[in-house]
């Protein structure tokens, strides 16, 4: 299998996805999006809240902020050494004392580890009023988006890769405009293909003229990756890539064990 880089940032990644099978390509959609452990907030303790929203609310849009974190340090709670009882190694704390009138960011929160900190420190929680205070504690631990969609990694879609071909002569120009994806461009009453790759095979073109094809590869696949946790997409494929060959190494040794 091959990887060949489109488009690249941070946050996002599009990358077509060779010599592979439908099978591969959604099990690496599943792991990069659910799979890959991430941090959040799991616990608030409230010590004053006299803003016009409940406890309950406040701790559910503060588990939504997705955190950064030191991905050499922090272990699942599950195999931490501590057995799941909670220490430096597993869990970070990170508190808030504010008073109104301001909005309350998430970047106002502070973390015990530098490491550990809001993704974007502009994302509002909550508006307090004149004299309205708030001020909790919050434990923040890595999970799963299989345990809830706060551990959520990424945003994963995948497609096949496109071939679209065109007969300058019959095919209706209309098709350029047609095209949700601006795949094709119109010159002189006639359309040449200038972008393939956006191809979502919709088949809208074929529909509505002649001299046009549209075929899909299913040993190549297209895939775009959002980041949607404080990691960088990098992060997410590369510990995708390791969790799946972590796997087929567990599937080979009990196969083997298996028909001695």
């Amino acid at each position: 299998m091959n990887i060949k880089i489109l488009e690249k940032s941070d946050t996002k990644m599009r990358f077509i996805l060779e010599k592979a099978n439908p099978a591969f390509a959604n099990a690496l959609r599943r792991v990069a999006k659910n799979e890959v452990p991430t941090m959040a907030i799991e616990y608030v303790d409230f010590e004053e809240n006299t803003s016009g929203m409940f406890d309950e609310l406040v701790a559910h849009r503060l588990g939504l902020v997705p955190l950064t974190f030191d991905t050499a340090v922090y272990n699942l709670k599950s195999e931490c050494k501590c057995g799941g009882k909670g220490c430096s190694r597993c869990e970070v704390t990170l508190v808030l004392e504010k008073q109104g009138p301001c909005v309350v960011k998430s970047g106002d929160m502070k973390s015990t580890d530098n490491s550990v900190q809001p993704a974007d420190k502009d994302i509002p929680i909550i508006e307090l009023l004149e004299n309205q205070r708030m001020k909790f504690e919050a434990v923040a631990q890595l999970g799963l988006g299989t345990e809830h969609i706060k551990w959520q990694a990424s945003n994963v879609g995948y497609q096949y890769v496109p071939t679209v071909k065109v007969n300058a002569e019959k095919a209706d120009p209309k098709i350029a405009d047609i095209c949700p994806a601006h795949v094709f461009e119109k010159k002189d009453d006639r359309v040449k293909v200038v972008a393939e790759d956006k191809c979502i095979l919709c088949m809208r073109c074929v529909e509505v003229s002649e001299g046009v094809s549209v075929s899909a590869d299913d040993t190549s696949f297209i895939f775009n990756i959002e980041s949607v946790s404080g990691l960088t997409v990098k992060e997410i494929l590369n510990k995708s890539l390791d969790i799946l060959e972590e796997r087929s190494q567990e599937l080979a040794e009990s196969v083997k064990k298996s028909v001695k």
